[in-house]
């Protein structure tokens, strides 16, 4: 699945155009590297997104084309959530 779709179904990015947008300004790495919308995810990646100040480190656990906004939270684990001001 790509990423930016990923993102949405994750629900760790509310819109596909946004995850778009965030990688295309490599505000997005999986495995430590900068990474396009395109990127094929796969279970056991670590990506990370830069909110402005604030990092998100997440684990892909599952991939999935659909997901309920309950069960979004079961296709990551969240590894490191840091904030610097």
């Amino acid at each position: 699945m790509r990423l930016d779709k990923y993102l949405k179904v994750s629900r760790l990015i509310k819109r596909r155009t946004v995850a778009n947008d965030a990688c295309d300004a490599q505000h997005i790495s999986v495995n430590g590297k900068t990474a396009k919308a395109s990127y094929d995810v796969k279970i056991g990646d670590i990506i990370e997104i830069t909110f402005g100040q604030r990092t998100l480190k997440v684990k892909v656990t599952d991939v999935k084309e659909h997901a309920l906004k309950s069960d979004a939270s079961s296709l990551y684990e969240v590894l490191d959530q840091t904030s610097s001001n």
